[in-house]
């Protein structure tokens, strides 16, 4: 298995598919990097030599923000909004959707069980 930016990508999968397994790069972000690092695109992840490895390694640790920093950056942006008492801080805060979504019937999976599917019955 090849290990980049802290995760195994499996060996069986193709480049293009098994850099989506990296948490902030998609399949056009994936795409971008193959063809950047100089990678044939059909390739399988096993059939990789150590330097197309260090290539997109490189890449990615030049050019893009993933796993950890980013979702560092995107906790401490949540944090920071819920600070200033913005109206999306607020909702999160209060675990609402925050944006634009109506509440009165619907957003179940942000607000929880409904009220009556608390109580115990018979």
């Amino acid at each position: 298995m090849a290990r980049i930016a802290g995760v195994d990508i499996p060996n069986n999968k193709k480049v293009e598919v098994g850099l989506t397994y990296i948490y902030g790069i998609g399949p056009s972000t994936a795409l971008k990097i193959i063809e950047e690092s100089g990678v044939d695109r059909t390739k399988r992840v096993s059939e990789l030599s150590e330097q197309e490895i260090s290539a997109i390694r490189k890449f990615i640790d030049s050019h893009l923000m993933v796993e950890g920093d980013l979702r560092k950056e995107k906790a401490m942006n949540i944090k920071r909004l819920m600070e200033i008492n913005c109206y999306r801080g607020y909702r999160h805060k209060n675990n609402m959707p925050c944006r634009g979504q109506k509440t009165r019937s619907n957003a179940r999976t942000r607000r929880g069980m409904a009220g009556r599917g608390s109580i115990k019955r018979k």
